[in-house]
């Protein structure tokens, strides 16, 4: 072998050692860590359950949950403001109905102070009033109509013509944009069911509106007829003032109010 091949391998050899030894050696640098802070939380009181409509909150009910600071909703009890919150709140009554894990809003609660639930869930100024419906469904949307539902009331009565000899079956919306209470004894869907039927739905009514449904009542029969979810915000108000829906042979024409 030429002596230059020799110290070829030999500068080769050295360089080999040398990187070795510099690879084994620690590193005098810090190694960068990085840390996330977490955000800061807050109790707040949350239903342990789903609570149903007009259920008596227990303590079992409650419990307080760890929530971001910056996403807690306004309105929400928090333990930092009350923190004998879960305490206060236990024997009133769920005036709508609460999920499971979902912040507590007291004006979703109410303290019936011996009252009825109906009576204490009814917002100031309102009265409750039933009226007859068909138990297979045929004057409330084939039963598709649930509490909390928004709904026109119809009249339809007949009227009789030409000294008697005619009669005519007229309709008319009496009241529009109405909160159904109940449905029978049902306050609230039950088990996901999509179909309530009874005897009797409890209407939420002003004093003057309670006037216009008994006379509807005496005077001829009521149906419901169910709003949009879009429609909700709408006046509650029938949509032509002063006229009626008349239907003679099938035919449907409208007609203002004698």
């Amino acid at each position: 072998m030429s002596p230059a091949r020799i110290i070829i391998l030999l500068v080769a050899l050295v360089a080999g050692i040398a990187a070795a030894v510099i690879a084994q050696r620690p590193s005098d640098a810090p190694a960068l860590v990085t840390k996330f802070e977490a955000a800061p939380t807050v109790p707040v009181l949350v239903a342990a359950a789903d609570i149903p409509v007009g259920n008596t909150v227990s303590a079992n009910d409650l419990r307080w949950l760890d929530w971001p600071v910056s996403s807690v909703p306004a309105g929400i009890v928090r333990k930092d403001e009350t923190p004998e919150a879960e305490h206060e709140l236990i024997g009133q009554l769920a005036r709508y109905a609460i999920l499971g894990a979902e912040p507590i809003r007291r004006e979703k609660l109410i303290r019936t102070d011996g009252t009825g639930f109906l009576s204490a869930v009814l917002p100031a100024g309102m009265r409750a009033i039933a009226i007859s419906t068909d138990s297979r469904g045929a004057n409330t949307a084939g039963g598709f109509i649930l509490p909390n539902d928004r709904v026109d009331v119809i009249r339809t009565f007949k009227e009789e013509s030409n000294g008697g000899q005619a009669t005519n079956y007229v309709s008319e919306t009496i009241l529009s944009n109405v909160r159904i209470l109940a449905i029978g004894q049902n306050v609230q869907e039950r088990n996901g069911e999509k179909v309530v039927v009874g005897e009797t739905a409890t209407l939420e009514l002003d004093p003057r509106q309670v006037e216009v449904v008994t006379e509807g009542q005496r005077t001829g029969t009521l149906s419901l007829a169910l709003r949009s979810l879009k429609d909700a915000a709408q006046v509650g108000r029938p949509s032509e003032e002063g006229s009626l829906t008349l239907v003679r042979f099938g035919v449907t024409s409208r007609s203002a109010k004698p």
